[in-house]
């Protein structure tokens, strides 16, 4: 059970951009389910967590948050978990300090460099060769 402020708090951790406000805010418009009545106070749980981590990741992906809670709205939460736990992907400071590899128009691919360079080197080949049709053979 967490107040907004400890949701606000853990969620800084994934997004320095989020802050009590937004918490407060997505709350009042409904985006995330209602919040649980514990005795005379409404808490927030571990699954409002994962709304807003999903919140969070549809929005950076480019998302409208009407679209990302009708698309949340139907969905289980392990579903909704999963969406949450790309958020990493969409963190500048992540990008910056892995490795991108742009293979066409479509395809780009972010290493870190805890990746060996053998392997940085197989994975580029692997997937161009499934871009150019080779990997169905």
């Amino acid at each position: 059970m967490y107040t907004a402020k400890q949701i606000a708090d853990i969620l800084q951790n994934d997004d320095p951009q989020i802050n009590l406000r937004t918490v407060r805010y997505y709350t009042q418009i409904g985006i995330i389910p209602p919040l649980e009545l514990v005795g005379n106070k409404r808490v927030y749980t571990d699954n409002h967590l994962h709304f807003l981590r999903a919140i969070l990741t549809l929005s950076r992906s480019g998302e409208t948050l009407a679209s990302a809670q009708e698309k949340l709205a139907s969905l289980p939460i392990e579903e909704i978990i999963k969406i949450g736990e790309n958020l990493k992907l969409y963190q500048l400071n992540q990008i910056f300090r892995n490795e991108t590899h742009v293979l066409n128009d479509d395809v780009i691919i972010s290493v870190s460099s805890r990746v060996s360079p053998e392997l940085k080197i197989k994975m580029i080949e692997t997937v161009t060769q499934l871009l150019k049709g080779e990997g169905n053979r």
